[in-house]
């Protein structure tokens, strides 16, 4: 990795956490979860990054993959446990992070528990671990307060472009890869006073281009084109899209690309209890690693 790229990645990095920071403070009962995610975006795109994913902003049962969709009416209420998930881009180079945030006050324990995982993780990472050990110690730790890791997610390698590159750090040992030097990873555990196991909800805002286009209708063409130009690899919300059609004609078009294949939906994703949520995104070192999203 040559010194302009490292800058880069840490540029990212920085921003990433700067969003967090200011988007926790708009995370208060009364406020509209549309709002939230509208302005954090905003605050990303004024201070030279652009959103690396629609801001995920994920409430108490649910785990990832909510982002208020257009008209978006839902309200932040008091007894909410919130994931605050996002990412920002500097020219295709990510950073990725995520905090929970209890507005009860009541589930401070599985709050710790996913933070003490990530913690516990970090202190393994360096140049030529098993990423299966960083799995194994992220579920003994959120087993050890009595609640489940969720199985069928994980932290994952992040390159240029790739938010996702195939190799991934389960909450659960499973598949193992070896971390080599350079490597950008975002670790992220989820613990759960349910069954660790998530599926997909009803409620989809957020798509990706998965194949070249394989549709007819002049609006879902515009649509594909827009978002190849301006998203390229990555995620995008259907609210990014009304520029280019709106209302049922982009309804419309989102469901023939999906159906076509080629556009990827990402539902909400749900568990049976609670779940909590910490992400930070780091560069595997020799001897360690740095944490880039801080």
């Amino acid at each position: 990795m040559s010194e302009d790229e490292l800058k880069t990645w840490e540029e990212a990095g920085k921003l990433t956490w700067k969003a967090i920071e200011y988007g926790k403070k708009l995370i208060k009962p009364g406020n509209s979860y549309l709002e939230v995610a509208e302005k954090v975006e905003e605050f990303i795109r004024k201070n030279d990054g652009e959103p690396a994913f629609p801001v995920n902003l994920s409430r108490n049962n649910e785990a990832a993959h909510y982002s208020p969709g257009i008209n978006d009416d839902r309200m932040i209420e008091e007894a909410d446990i919130v994931k605050l998930d996002l990412g920002a881009h500097v020219d295709g180079y990510i950073g990725d992070a995520a905090i929970t945030i209890d507005l009860s006050g009541e589930n401070g324990k599985l709050v710790e528990a996913s933070k003490e995982a990530l913690e516990n993780a970090l202190s393994l990472v360096r140049v030529g671990e098993n990423s299966r050990r960083i799995s194994q110690e992220i579920a003994e730790t959120i087993k050890k307060y009595g609640f489940e890791p969720i199985r069928n997610l994980g932290g994952h390698v992040i390159s240029r472009w790739i938010l996702h590159t195939g190799y991934s750090v389960p909450n659960f040992p499973a598949n193992s890869f070896e971390l080599k030097e350079g490597m950008i990873l975002a670790l992220e555990p989820f613990a759960s006073m349910g069954k660790g196991l998530v599926h997909d909800g009803s409620f989809t805002s957020i798509f990706s281009i998965a194949s070249a286009p394989r549709v007819r209708s002049q609006n879902a063409r515009k649509v594909y084109s827009f978002a190849m130009e301006k998203f390229k690899t990555l995620p995008f919300s259907e609210r990014w899209l009304g520029e280019v059609v709106s209302g049922l004609s982009l309804k419309t078009a989102l469901r023939e690309l999906v159906m076509s294949g080629s556009f990827r939906a990402y539902p909400v994703l749900v568990d049976s209890g609670l779940v909590s949520q910490r992400e930070v995104t780091v560069i595997v070192e020799k001897d360690g690693c740095k944490i880039l999203t801080k």
